[in-house]
C-alpha cells in the first residue's frame, strides 16, 4: 500500500474536508495548501498526481494523533524519514486510542481472526525475536474495518 492509498483511506473512513486535512498537518507544524493536499489524493493515474514522502505522511499521522487525542505541550513530535505498516498501524492505534480488544474487534468487521499474541508482534521492537512485519494485507483489512466501525452512515 502506497502512503496516498492510506491517506485517502483515512479521509474518507472520518469524512474530512480538504480544510480538515490542513488542519491536521497544521497540528504537527506543517504548511499543507489546499493544492498539495488534492494533489495526495489524486488517483495514481492522474497526471497531476503526486507522491506522499513518508516524512510527510508521518507528519500527518502525527497531527491526527494530535486532533483526535489533543496536542501536547512544547514542540510537535519530530516525524519518522522512513515509515513501515508496523509504525502507520501504530499511530492509527495511538491516535484512535485502541485497545488490544478494540484491533481485534475492528478485525472480526472484515470476518478475519487475529490472536492478540499476533496483535502484539506488530508493535513490539524489530529488534525483538518475537516482532512480526506487518503485510500490507493485514494493514489494508485493518483499514477496511476501521471505514466499517468510525464511518458515519450517509456522510
Amino acid at each position: 500500500m502506497t502512503n496516498n492509498d492510506i491517506l485517502r483511506r483515512i479521509r474518507y473512513t472520518f469524512n474530512f474536508t480538504d480544510s480538515k486535512m490542513i488542519d491536521i498537518f497544521a497540528l504537527a507544524d506543517y504548511e499543507a495548501s489546499r493544492a498539495d493536499v488534492s494533489d495526495w489524493l489524486k488517483k495514481d493515474d492522474d497526471p497531476e498526481f503526486k507522491s506522499l514522502h513518508d516524512k510527510t505522511f508521518a507528519i500527518f499521522l502525527n497531527g491526527l494523533i494530535s486532533d483526535k487525542r489533543g496536542r501536547k505541550e512544547g514542540p510537535a513530535p519530530k516525524p519518522e524519514k522512513t515509515l513501515t505498516n508496523n509504525i502507520i498501524f501504530r499511530k492509527l492505534r495511538i491516535a484512535l486510542n485502541l485497545t488490544d480488544i478494540d484491533i481485534l474487534e475492528i478485525y472480526e468487521l472484515v470476518d478475519m481472526k487475529v490472536s492478540k499474541h499476533e496483535l502484539s508482534a506488530l508493535f513490539r521492537s524489530p529488534t525483538q525475536s518475537q516482532y512480526r512485519e506487518c503485510k500490507d494485507q493485514f494493514l489494508r483489512n485493518f483499514l477496511h474495518g476501521m471505514q466499517l466501525k468510525y464511518r458515519k452512515e450517509g456522510a
